[in-house]
């Protein structure tokens, strides 16, 4: 029988730097295509467990040794990236410490989730969107269907 086709395994960590006031958030400027600020994370290699990639995509993108605390919610819109179609895995995740701009980041700066670019890459606006939502009721997004 052939192998499924099916939609890349991604993930993305939005990392809260702890040992600041008021818990900024990473993001990276990527350095290709698709441009923009974006969450760190990427592609989870064949063989690994979706949080060790989060973990690991952390650390080659931001410098950061991250501590996952949640699952934020599983994004899968088929038009979420305009390369393939991928489901992300996005975790919420705590670090201290400076970050660097590292792997396939051309920069990395630090946010308030209240004040992010303009130029979001992929969905994560929408993203964002739900992860202020969490950050300030305590409420995960309920499952998208369209």
């Amino acid at each position: 029988m052939p192998a499924p086709v099916t939609p890349l395994l991604t993930v993305d960590v939005i990392i809260e730097l702890v040992d600041r006031p008021e818990r900024p958030i990473v993001l990276i400027e990527r350095r290709n295509p698709p441009h923009g600020w974006a969450i760190p994370g990427g592609f989870v290699d064949p063989g690994e467990r979706v949080e060790r990639a989060a973990v690991r995509e952390a650390l080659e993108e931001t410098a950061l040794q991250v501590e996952l605390h949640a699952l934020l919610g599983v994004y899968s819109s088929p038009l979420r990236d305009p390369r393939a179609h991928t489901a992300s895995a996005v975790y919420i995740a705590t670090a201290s410490g400076e970050p660097e701009a590292r792997d396939d980041a051309k920069g990395v700066e630090l946010f308030n989730p209240d004040m992010l670019p303009e130029r979001l890459a992929f969905d994560h606006a929408e993203i964002l969107t739900d992860y202020r939502r969490f950050r300030l009721v305590g409420t995960l997004p309920p499952p998208r269907l369209g």
